[in-house]
């Protein structure tokens, strides 16, 4: 009958302190004091899980009760030896902490520390996961671990040192156990492939010792489940596919697609993968080491197991393409969207809407650069070495271009000809170039008249100033005095109050207009009436009856003159009465 299954874990345990893997300060420690007698009473073993904290333990153990001992190179041959190997000494009692919290339970262990090893040189008590002992049970230990008898020791394991009591671990000697390398898991994992004639192929096993962690109970672990599925060989092909993992190239592939704009080929090779059955949580988490990898690659790091990628595995196109900082914000997505995917209404959703979002990722600025690039400048136009070129104001869209604004549109076009707006200049101080400037705009001859008024009427409609559009036109001339102001003369009251009270948008809006800035000031004058004011019609009546034509302005009644004050959104026409006044006749 063929013997039972053991897993690689179990079957490759380290039966002497030299195949203890990683721990060369704990070997190293143990076995000089084995060597010199100098044998604790208590121990305390802390570190990772899976890194030899319980092997170490029962190492130990063997040491001090092989019948050729104590010694640091058990025999393994003796009745001792193989029962602790198996764990079936009656001295060694092997204790699990999780399950064995109460008070009670370390009564019991009070009372049989009373008496001595049966047929062993100690009596000794693994007690694995002491961190979740209770306080009571820790308390009630406290005393037999300070003075125990010369024949009993206690080896404590945990994985989480900072819940043992400080009182406990002042009594014991402190070893801490580390991570093993991912370089002395990969040469544990050929030698399990080799004892089970298995090919496995490097890529693979450093994949399988990537994932471990540093841990080698969980390298032993994924191991044999790989080995169940690959048979005779094992290949990373055959691990992504059957364990659905999406994988470093996979992952390569589509964010090189996504920043070269190719979004169809990034969304169909995201279907890809869940079509292949690789979870959204796997894809962010393969995405998020992937971006990790680039950001220690292009901080110079080199070594693989750093990585978590072979260095032939980088690609050079992305790493050229991107900075640190976008690398950086990159990762940070992946790592905030794995956080929010419990939330997610669709976790697909949000893949794809990232990697979308990644296009945009090259021309990511971070901060600090865009304060930098601004200190630059500003230091340039100090220096006189950058001139800055102010571009014309925005121009609001018109259905009918006055003849000025249509001359402005052709001056802008051979401007947009012209070079960059931010230049190097030549060999002319800052105080040149300003007076140059100074005098090009008192050269400049802008006029304004009445052809421009729709225009400025549309313009202050956009700006629902509705009652100054419709009296815009009522200025009878424009005049420009010495300052460069334009000077928008009104002859009625109503038509001055309503523009006066909106004078600011219509200069704003006869800027917009002629594409230029100007500034302008409105005053109110009022007409003298003569006969050049009267229609034909009065005049031919003149004619007919003789004498001559004189205007009589209408007494405003007090209702009138507080219409004249007040502007209101429609316009309010108040007439005046031309009269006929004949002279009397002299002979009458």
């Amino acid at each position: 009958m063929a013997g039972a299954y053991e897993v690689t874990a179990t079957r490759k345990r380290p039966q002497d302190f030299d195949k203890l893997v990683g721990q060369d300060f704990v070997v190293s420690t143990l076995e000089n004091a084995i060597k010199e007698g100098r044998i604790a009473h208590a121990y305390l073993f802390s570190g990772p899980r899976g890194v030899g904290k319980t092997s170490s333990a029962r190492l130990l153990a063997k040491a001090l009760n092989c019948e050729k001992g104590p010694t640091p190179h058990p025999c393994g041959e003796c009745d001792s030896c193989k029962a602790i190997a198996i764990g079936q000494d009656v001295d060694v009692i092997e204790i699990d902490g999780a399950s064995n919290t109460s008070v009670n339970d370390i009564r019991a262990i009070k009372e049989e520390v009373m008496y001595p090893p049966q047929s062993s040189r100690y009596k000794i008590y693994i007690i694995d996961e002491v961190h979740m002992l209770s306080t009571s049970a820790f308390n009630a230990l406290l005393k037999t671990i300070e003075e125990p008898p010369e024949y009993i020791i206690f080896i404590f394991a945990t994985t989480e040192l900072q819940k043992v009591p400080a009182t406990i671990r002042s009594r014991c000697q402190q070893f801490r156990f580390h991570l093993i390398s991912q370089e002395e898991i990969m040469k544990c994992l050929r030698s399990a492939a080799e004892d089970l004639g298995i090919e496995a192929d490097e890529d693979a096993l450093f994949w399988i010792a990537r994932e471990s962690t540093g841990s080698m109970r969980d390298a032993y672990t994924l191991f044999d489940q790989v080995a169940a599925f690959s048979g005779k060989h094992i290949t990373l092909s055959g691990i992504r596919e059957k364990l659905s993992i999406a994988g470093f190239g996979a992952i390569s592939n589509i964010v090189e697609k996504t920043l070269q704009g190719k979004s169809e080929e990034t969304l169909s090779a995201i279907a890809k993968l869940f079509e292949d059955g690789v979870s959204a949580d796997q894809i962010v988490k393969d995405s998020a080491e992937f971006f990790r990898t680039l950001l220690l690659y292009s901080a110079g790091i080199r070594r693989p197991e750093i990585l978590g990628a072979a260095l032939s595995d980088i690609p050079e196109n992305i790493t050229s393409l991107l900075t640190r900082e976008q690398i950086e914000a990159a990762l940070k997505a992946f790592l905030d969207l794995y956080r929010d995917l419990r939330y997610s209404l669709s976790p697909r959703y949000e893949i794809e809407l990232l990697f979308t979002r990644l296009s945009a990722l090259p021309g990511l600025v971070s901060k600090e650069e865009i304060v930098r690039r601004m200190e630059e400048l500003k230091k340039g136009v100090v220096s006189g070495s950058v001139v800055v070129k102010t571009a014309p104001l925005p121009s609001i869209p018109m259905e009918k271009k006055t003849p000025i604004a249509k001359a402005d549109e052709k001056q802008r076009e051979i401007a947009d000809q012209q070079p960059i707006n931010v230049s190097i200049a030549p060999s002319a101080p800052p105080a040149e170039a300003e007076e140059e400037n100074e005098e090009e705009e008192a050269n400049g001859d802008l006029t304004i008249t009445p052809d421009v008024f729709p225009s400025i009427a549309e313009a202050l409609r956009k700006m629902g100033k509705i009652s100054s559009a419709r009296y815009i036109t009522s200025i009878d001339r424009i005049e420009k005095d010495d300052n460069g102001f334009f000077i928008f003369i009104i002859s009625k009251p109503l038509a001055f109050n309503t523009l006066k009270n909106d004078e600011k948008s219509i200069e704003k809006a006869t800027a917009s207009a002629l594409e230029e800035e100007v500034h302008i000031k409105l005053r109110f004058e009022e007409k003298e009436k003569d006969e050049e004011v009267f229609s034909e019609q009065m005049k031919a009546l003149r004619a007919f009856f003789g004498g001559n034509l004189s205007h009589t302005k209408k007494k405003e009644t007090k209702k009138e003159e507080e219409i004249n004050h007040v502007t209101d959104n429609e316009p309010v026409r108040i007439d005046e009465n031309d009269g006929l006044a004949p002279e009397p006749d002299e002979e009458d």
